[in-house]
């Protein structure tokens, strides 16, 4: 057998594989194949080993190239989910790409991500080569400019799925502390991470009722939470065109002012009261204690509907958490006594004023004296305000004013408890697997388009994370659930192999999966390339 090229006018030659045979003394020709359609270098490759140059040699060894397995998974369920193509086939679109999909994979700074870059297939899976930081940075500037119409493509592309519009949209806004002082959205407020002397941004997520990412609006960080509501309330209107919608948010998150600014919007809300609201109605006698059930119960007042339910679990960890306090609270005061009676130096006011504020850090005063006679602290329960205290243990109440017949007690109970949801996605944003902080950034452009590319990876994370758990199950209900992370870490084991033939001959091929990567590109419905 040998290769024999055929010129082909003006035309590519054809590439044939032949044999010669004699037939009655004469010499023919027969094709065996067409190799035409080969690569320059495959073809090489079998005119070398036809010709028996690898007889006495070595298959040359492999040589182990970039992570293939990893990108090349997000990418198929980015295209799946339309991201890919909302973004944008050029290279600012395709960069954008990189940088959502390296957000689940890899997180940290825009330099980090290109150090990343090199370790991974970019150019076989994006098409992209070389870039270096600033054209991340760039691309961040452009994601913010584009926004409003990627998350409207984006909508749209959920309308048309699910056939009409979501009636119910989730709300919440957290807030991400900064480890620089030169952020232009960096402002001093109120910091949930416990950072204190650290400036912040502050961000809101809009999701539909299952808790799917629709957008994402940045503040700066000393904004209040109830004054984001009309910014949600402008993009549900115009932006999405929603006509019946009921907007559910956390207890301080939909205040009187909120409320106003729906109903001039026409629209209905669902959303808790906090324990002193839910005091004042008792003492007005607009709601009874005696109402407070496991079962949902619902009053009618003030032209509102009031849903109220005890969680009996909760009420029994509230009263265990305050008993626990007690018993830390009586072992302070006597080492605090038998440290007076063993040293003539102790003050026995000091440690008085330590409890007193140990007291009030814990919340228990309402209900907590103490007092220091002679050089003995002792310590005095009201047991009847505690009572009063713990009353409401377990105990809520939703407020909403969508009307019973367009929702029932139930489901407007079980849509507001949906929030734990949103409220495990923010997490995840802020410090799970896409980690938001540290936010590596300063201009406002980039922080917004740092954190939408934040939210774009929690779209794609939301679908992943989907798949595996149809597959096998989560942690919390299966011993052998398969988590996000350790599907990564089992497909960063799938690199491209290249075979160097000699110093101008190589080609490249993707090993066949193990069983368990099978597996895992089966559950996530993702087949590997031919070639």
């Amino acid at each position: 057998m040998y290769i024999d090229v055929v010129p082909n006018r003006s035309s590519p030659p054809a590439i044939l594989l032949r044999e010669s045979l004699r037939q009655n003394n004469k010499i023919r020709k027969r094709t065996l194949a067409n190799l035409s359609h080969w690569t320059p270098q495959r073809v090489e490759a079998l005119r070398r080993a036809l010709r028996g140059e690898f007889d006495q040699e070595a298959a040359p060894e492999p040589v182990c190239g970039p992570v293939f397995g990893v990108l090349y998974t997000l990418k198929q369920v980015a295209d799946e989910v339309g991201l890919s193509a909302v973004l944008g086939k050029n290279l600012k679109g395709k960069l954008a790409l990189f940088l959502t999909l390296a957000r689940i994979a890899h997180q940290g700074s825009r330099l980090s991500a290109v150090r990343w870059a090199k370790e991974h297939a970019v150019a076989e899976v994006l098409g992209v080569s070389e870039f270096d930081e600033d054209d991340l940075y760039s691309v961040l500037t452009d994601l913010a400019k584009r926004q409003d119409k990627i998350e409207q493509a984006l909508y749209k592309r959920y309308v048309k799925k699910h056939g009409s519009a979501p009636a119910l949209f989730l709300y919440d806004v957290t807030s991400t502390y900064l480890e620089g002082e030169h952020n232009e959205l960096g402002e001093f407020g109120y910091n949930r991470d416990g950072k204190r002397g650290k400036q912040q941004v502050v961000f809101g997520l809009l999701t539909e009722a299952e808790g799917e990412p629709l957008a994402v609006r940045v503040f700066a960080g000393n904004t209040a939470d109830p004054s984001t509501v009309p910014e949600q309330i402008e993009l549900l209107k115009r932006r999405f065109k929603a006509q019946e919608v009921v907007l559910v948010g956390d207890r301080g998150m939909i205040k009187s002012s909120g409320k106003q600014a729906l109903a001039e919007a026409r629209l209905r809300y669902i959303t808790a009261l906090t324990d002193p609201q839910i005091r004042k109605l008792l003492k007005r006698g607009t709601l009874q204690l005696a109402l407070f059930e496991e079962k949902v119960c619902e009053m009618q007042g003030q032209g509102v509907r009031y849903i109220l339910r005890k969680n009996e679990a909760r009420a029994r960890q509230e009263h265990h958490r305050v008993q626990d306090k007690l018993e830390k609270l009586q072992a302070r005061v006597t080492a605090r006594n038998q440290r007076v009676d063993c040293s003539s130096r102790c003050r026995p006011e000091v440690g008085v004023r330590q409890l007193q504020e140990w007291v009030k850090r814990h919340k228990v005063n309402a209900f907590v004296t103490l007092k220091l006679e002679d050089t003995k602290i002792t310590l005095q329960i009201d047991a009847a305000a505690r009572d009063k205290a713990m009353e409401l243990a377990g105990c809520y109440v939703i407020e909403t004013d969508v009307p019973q017949e367009l929702l029932n007690a139930q489901t407007a109970h079980d849509r507001y408890k949906d929030l734990a949801g949103l409220e495990h996605d923010l997490r995840t944003l802020k410090s799970g697997l896409l980690e938001v902080r540290p936010v590596f950034v300063r201009k406002e452009a980039r922080t917004r388009g740092h954190i939408f590319v934040c939210m774009l990876a929690l779209k794609i994370s939301r679908e992943i994370h989907k798949r595996l758990a149809a597959a096998f199950g989560t942690t919390d209900t299966a011993p052998h659930g398969v988590t996000l992370k350790d599907a990564l870490a089992s497909l960063g084991r799938l690199c491209l192999m290249t075979y160097r033939v000699n110093a101008s001959c190589a080609f490249t091929r993707l090993p066949r999966p193990d069983e368990s990567q099978t597996r895992l590109l089966e559950a996530l419905r993702v087949s590997l390339p031919q070639r």
